[in-house]
C-alpha cells in the first residue's frame, strides 16, 4: 500500500483503541439462569446495533472533521514545540550541566579530598583482631 494511502478496512492498525469494545455482546449480557425470550434478545441486539451505528454516523458527520482539524493542529503545535523549543532547551541544559559538573568536581576535590585523605591516614593504622 502507498504510504499516503489510507487503509479503509483496518482503521486501527496500531490497535490504539483496542480497549473500546462497543459490540452488543461486550455491553449487554445475560447471566446463566436468567435469559429473555429469543425474540426479545434478537430484537434488542438489532435495536442496539442500529441505534449505535446511526448515532455514531451522525456524530462522525457533525464532529469528525472539526475534531480531526483540531487534533491535527494540536499535534502540529506539539511537534513544533518539541522540535523548536523543548529539544534545544534540553541540549542547552545538558551543556550547562557538563560545565557545572566540572566546576563542582573541582570544588569537591579541592575542599573534601584533603579531609578524606587525612581521615584515611588516621584510620589506616587501626587493626581489628579477635580477642
Amino acid at each position: 500500500m502507498d504510504p499516503g494511502e489510507i487503509d479503509m478496512v483496518n482503521r486501527d492498525p496500531s490497535s490504539i483503541n483496542a480497549h473500546v469494545q462497543v459490540g452488543f455482546e461486550d455491553v449487554i449480557a445475560e447471566p446463566d439462569g436468567v435469559h429473555s425470550p429469543q425474540c426479545v434478545w434478537k430484537l434488542a441486539n438489532k435495536c442496539f446495533t442500529c441505534s449505535r451505528d446511526i448515532a455514531y454516523t451522525l456524530l462522525a458527520l457533525c464532529y469528525g472533521v472539526p475534531y480531526a482539524f483540531f487534533w491535527g493542529c494540536e499535534f502540529a503545535y506539539l511537534s513544533f514545540l518539541h522540535i523548536w523549543v523543548i529539544t534545544p532547551c534540553i541540549s542547552m541544559y545538558m551543556i550547562w550541566l557538563k560545565s557545572i559538573k566540572i566546576i563542582y568536581g573541582a570544588c569537591v576535590r579541592t575542599c573534601c579530598d584533603p579531609c578524606f585523605e587525612a581521615c584515611g591516614r588516621c584510620f589506616s593504622d587501626i587493626r581489628v583482631t579477635k580477642a
